[in-house]
């Protein structure tokens, strides 16, 4: 792993050295101050030697304003470097989640997923400024201030020295604890996150059922496991500095002892002792950064953990030799397909499908909700893949398998029952289907839709910002939009899942027959629950159960008395 994060530095190898030779020369040059204070004890003022005490002062003084200079430098250039790290790392897992299945968001809330995008790659990015720095400047500041406290008294350091190894050994013991409990933590927080971002997109449902006190509960119950989790992070966290803490406290009782009886029996002066007490801290200062750098470490190495298990998880992949295409005739073959999502129940959705769709012909799939209509419509454009035996779904002749992925999902235009619009304008989310579009382009797409005279009495036109997911649009303008999408596409085969449910009687005519025109030429496949909008399909398909129980036009599944029969004339004694 540690030679996987260390790859985010070579973009950024220049500014990462200087930034790394400048918390050396900060290093050394805390070592200024200790030497020169050993001169004046032992040196100048008993010499009363005042020319080199203001010339000793005014040299320190010189040396730390250029440290100053150094520091401001390592802490904006340094945390730029773990900015631009941070950067390149969400750039990365954005553009991997855009590539993953959609059986991953089945399976990971969006709350979650944002959790890793922000937070965890923000520790990631301070432990990328502050992990090589600290190691370096601490390790180097150990090293000299041993050597330089060695050349006052070799037996005094030493007696310091001996405390290290237990101080690092009380930081092993507890560091694998306080990493367990930090990935809880986190975890927890993404519980958070989850919720709050359920409950927020859901605020117009949980107000219009009253049900504020269960969001709360929902909410609490998240809460709770944080506060857990955070109570045993800080439990571990608290052992570990307390424990660390009194051992560094204990290198101040050790320079009183051993150093008072040092100077007793005269191995030591005064002015050596005095000395050695003021730098000192030059040892146990490092010392003490790295022990503190542990918590920052765990932070780090946690959300980098949790950034590489989104990095690895397996992107949507074609078959090797997979061929692009530019063009569909849109003849549509489903043979001997078996379906299911799998998770927890792994139930079948398609049972053993075969159906054929002619180009150019508009079929409707019709049945009770759950018969897998929708599942159809998703295994089309790959956005299921289908297991090695469960049949195959061919294009043209082809296995959808053997086709580019992208190249395939251009020539699929689909209208849902349930619209996502992006924040921004109607304009940009039009443009959606084709962004190559003109202006004059989107505005004959959203004639077409039924849209353009609502769209004309906005005051700022196509560029009226709708909120976020079209909060300020009614279901049925937003429907007109998603429509006006496809329009602008102009695909070769048109999915339409419930492409009219939202809309009003009056409006879903001239719509239905927008649609009508659209399908003209094309491969078109409607579901529909609604069966009095799908009489005049080519052909109509019952699927109940995962199977395909019924295939025929109106008039001739009417006449067979099945299934479809039954759905209509229910249907139509219910109006």
């Amino acid at each position: 792993m540690l030679r996987r994060f260390i790859q985010y530095y070579k973009p950024h190898k220049k500014m990462f050295a200087l930034d790394m030779a400048a918390s050396i020369a900060i290093s050394v040059l805390g070592m200024v101050y200790p030497v020169i204070t050993n001169r004046m004890l032992n040196s100048y003022i008993p010499d009363r030697n005042y020319r080199s005490i203001v010339v000793a002062g005014l040299t320190v003084l010189l040396l730390y304003l250029i440290r100053m200079y150094l520091r401001f430098f390592v802490q904006y250039q340094g945390h730029m470097v773990g900015t631009y790290m941070q950067a390149q790392m969400r750039r990365e897992l954005f553009s991997h989640l855009e590539k993953l299945p959609f059986s991953f968001f089945d399976n990971n809330e969006t709350g979650a997923i944002m959790t890793r995008m922000t937070n965890d790659l923000f520790e990631v990015s301070e432990l990328a400024h502050h992990g090589p720095e600290n190691i370096l400047t601490c390790s180097i500041m150990i090293i000299l201030s041993f050597s330089y406290l060695c050349t006052i008294s070799v037996p005094l350091t030493l007696i310091i020295f001996s405390c290290v190894p237990v101080l690092f050994a009380v930081s092993v013991r507890y560091r694998k604890i306080m990493r367990q409990a930090f990935t809880e933590r986190r975890k927890s927080n993404a519980v958070i996150n989850a919720a709050l971002e359920s409950s927020i997109t859901g605020v117009r449902v949980t107000k219009a059922y009253t049900n504020s006190d269960e969001e709360l509960k929902k909410f609490e119950k998240g809460n709770r496991k944080f506060v857990e989790a955070s109570g045993l992070s800080f439990k571990a966290m608290g052992k570990f500095h307390s424990s660390t803490s009194f051992i560094t406290d204990f290198f101040n009782v050790l320079i009183i002892i051993a150093g008072g009886l040092f100077l007793y029996k005269n191995k030591i002066n005064f002015g050596e002792y005095s000395a050695f007490i003021v730098s000192v801290n030059l040892f146990i200062s490092p010392v003490q950064t790295l022990i503190s750098f542990t918590e920052q470490w765990q932070n780090g190495v946690t959300g980098f953990k949790r950034f590489t298990e989104i990095i690895d998880e397996p992107e949507e992949k074609d078959r090797p030799g997979a061929k692009e295409i530019e063009s569909v005739k849109g003849d549509i073959e489903l043979r001997n397909v078996s379906f299911s999502y799998g998770g927890s129940d792994n139930r079948e959705i398609l049972d053993n499908i075969s159906l054929k769709i002619n180009a150019g012909e508009k079929i409707a799939l019709v049945g009770p909700s759950g018969g897998g209509k929708t599942t159809i419509c998703n295994l089309i454009p790959k956005f299921y893949r289908l297991d090695e035996n469960g049949g195959s779904i061919l294009i043209d002749g082809e296995d959808i398998e053997n086709i580019n992925t992208e190249s395939l999902r251009k020539q699929i235009g689909i209208v849902q029952q349930d619209v996502f619009l992006f924040s921004g304008s109607i304009k940009e989310n039009i443009r959606y289907g084709c962004q190559s579009a003109d202006d004059e382009q989107v505005r004959q797409a959203a004639i077409k839709a039924n849209i353009d005279d609502f769209v004309s009495t906005l005051p700022n036109g196509y560029d009226t910002e709708i909120g976020e997911r079209g909060v300020r649009l009614s279901g049925g303008q937003k429907q007109r939009i998603s429509i006006a999408r496809a329009f602008l596409k102009n695909p070769s085969i048109l999915i339409l899942d419930e492409a009219t449910s939202a809309l009003d009687s009056n409006t879903e005519v001239f719509i239905q027959q927008a649609l009508d025109r659209l399908c003209e030429g094309r491969t078109c496949i409607v579901v529909a629950h609604r069966l009095s909008t799908v009489r005049n399909a080519d052909k109509i398909a019952v699927i109940d159960g995962g199977r395909v129980e019924e295939t025929g036009t109106h008039n001739e599944l009417m006449e067979a008395g099945g299934i479809y029969k039954n759905l209509y004339e229910l249907q139509y004694s219910m109006q």
